[in-house]
């Protein structure tokens, strides 16, 4: 049984669907934790009723982001994580937070990645022009939004798109690779070469959403 530990800053959409799949797909795996950095996030609230733990880490107690980082760690190492999980989670976190935890923490960005890291990612795809936009999961580095991607799900930008309508689109893919994408961790299904990472059953890691 994998120990799963889920971070977020606000709602955890993501988490939510992470914690729904697991429980109706019955994977090997049960999510020790919910941590926030913010103690008002509503997914805090979700989570507990859930009877999932949860914890509150404060960014603003703290004078460094190092300081932060490394009392975020130790909590997280309370619940023995086999893999952190990257939810909506508002915090560019140190190279030595990633390092601690690399190769078993994900994150999803949404944008088809190595395009539009960062923020803003939904008007910047509209302003460039482009006929499609996604989501991808990937493994973090300390390099921002440059991890090894393990799925991706591309959406068409439409004729007079704003960035909330394609953003609501990208995030409902969201809900369908994330949950995926951990299992298939959770399970074995992964195998990482460099920057190429493998689905060792041959499953489709690129969702093409009408």
């Amino acid at each position: 049984m994998k120990n799963i530990v889920i971070l977020i800053s606000g709602q955890g959409s993501n988490m939510q669907a992470i914690s729904e799949a697991r429980t109706t797909e019955q994977w090997p795996a049960r999510i020790a934790a919910v941590i926030s950095n913010k103690a008002d996030a509503s997914g805090l609230q979700w989570a507990a009723s859930q009877g999932i733990a949860t914890a509150t880490v404060d960014h603003k107690q703290f004078d460094s982001r190092e300081a932060f980082d490394a009392e975020l760690a130790r909590v997280i190492d309370t619940h023995a994580p086999d893999l952190v999980v990257l939810a909506g989670f508002m915090r560019i976190l140190t190279a030595g937070f990633v390092r601690h935890f690399e190769g078993r923490m994900l994150n999803i960005h949404p944008s088809l990645l190595p395009a539009f890291g960062g923020l803003h990612t939904h008007q910047r795809a509209i302003d460039a022009g482009c006929h499609l936009a996604g989501a991808t999961v990937h493994f973090v580095t300390p390099e921002l939004d440059h991890g090894p991607i393990v799925a991706q799900a591309a959406v068409p930008v439409l004729p007079g798109d704003t960035a909330e309508r394609l953003a609501e689109r990208v995030l409902a893919q969201e809900h369908q690779i994330y949950p995926r994408a951990v299992r298939w961790f959770v399970e074995g299904q992964l195998q990482v070469n460099g920057q190429r990472v493998t689905q060792l059953q041959g499953q489709p890691q690129l969702t093409l959403a009408g």
